[in-house]
């Protein structure tokens, strides 16, 4: 075999176990890498617009990448659950999928992101829940605009094992935004 079809192969080999056989160490690396990039990318913005970030907190992006690692783990399991429970690809199946999406699955992991950040941050629990009084409805009102759009892609178009990964993508403008409104004080 000549060595660029070897590489070929080796690449495609690579993804195919990725996706299938370590698909929950995949989409749990995917996520925290992601969230870890969008918190990067939205304290290089800070810094240029605000004088509030002089330089690079590390300790920072760490901790929006451990979020984004949990969010991961629980991003693939209700992508498994609602596949499960939810066979095919018709409007109606997408839309349950869909509504449940919105309604159900993302207030919880607004919230869920909140307590974890809130945690790493060292808040106490009254700090976490002032957060979450102050800045959700931020968060969840630019989730309609950015998810159903994205999501109705994602459900009736995309296979359970690439549903991680295209939520991650769209989700990096969506992980700037979020980054900014838990850092924002």
């Amino acid at each position: 075999m000549l060595p660029a079809r070897a590489f070929i192969y080796q690449i495609k080999r690579t993804g195919q176990l990725l996706f299938s056989k370590y698909l929950l160490a995949t989409n749990i690396g995917i996520s925290a890498g992601l969230s870890g990039t969008g918190d990067i990318l939205e304290q290089q913005i800070e810094k240029h617009i605000t004088t509030k970030l002089s330089k690079w907190e590390k300790e920072r992006t760490l901790k929006m990448s451990t979020a984004g690692a949990v969010v991961g783990v629980i991003c693939h399991y209700w992508y498994l659950y609602l596949d499960n429970k939810f066979i095919g690809r018709g409007a109606k199946v997408v839309f349950k999928k869909l509504m449940l999406d919105q309604c159900l699955f993302s207030p919880f992991l607004i919230f869920t992101y909140f307590v974890l950040v809130g945690s790493l941050d060292g808040h106490k629990w009254s700090e976490i829940m002032d957060s979450v009084k102050s800045k959700y409805l931020r968060l969840y009102a630019a989730e309609w605009i950015v998810w159903p759009p994205a999501q109705l892609i994602n459900f009736w178009i995309l296979p359970t094992r690439f549903r991680v990964l295209y939520d991650n993508t769209i989700s990096l403008g969506y992980d700037i935004y979020t980054s900014y409104v838990l850092h924002d004080d």
